[in-house]
């Protein structure tokens, strides 16, 4: 009979460690856990620096659009896009390849 009652008192802790493992595990592992967090505050960052990329790059387009626009064209710009884009050369300058 002392052989039966030590072992049902043993099934409560042992369940409660089984219990407490689990959720420890799913609280470090899981989908909600700490390395997933790591994962996410990386992913994170990763792509508010190339959205910070991305908008500098916006920016400068814009500003080159601007300076192409109607409103406000300079022909410095205009002539390096035509050299640029286009290939043309005046006919007094000399094309070393």
């Amino acid at each position: 009979m002392m052989r039966t009652k030590s072992l049902g008192g043993m099934i409560l802790p042992v369940v409660l460690l089984f219990v407490g493992a689990h959720f420890t595990f799913t609280a470090v592992q899981g989908d909600y856990g700490l390395f997933q967090r790591v994962q996410i505050d990386a992913e994170a960052a990763r792509l508010e620096a190339q959205l910070a990329a991305i908008s500098q790059d916006v920016a400068r387009l814009e500003l080159l659009t601007r300076r192409l626009s109607d409103a406000f064209l300079d022909l410095d710009l205009l002539d390096q896009q035509l050299r640029d884009v286009l290939g043309y050369i005046r006919a007094d300058e000399i094309v070393l390849p």
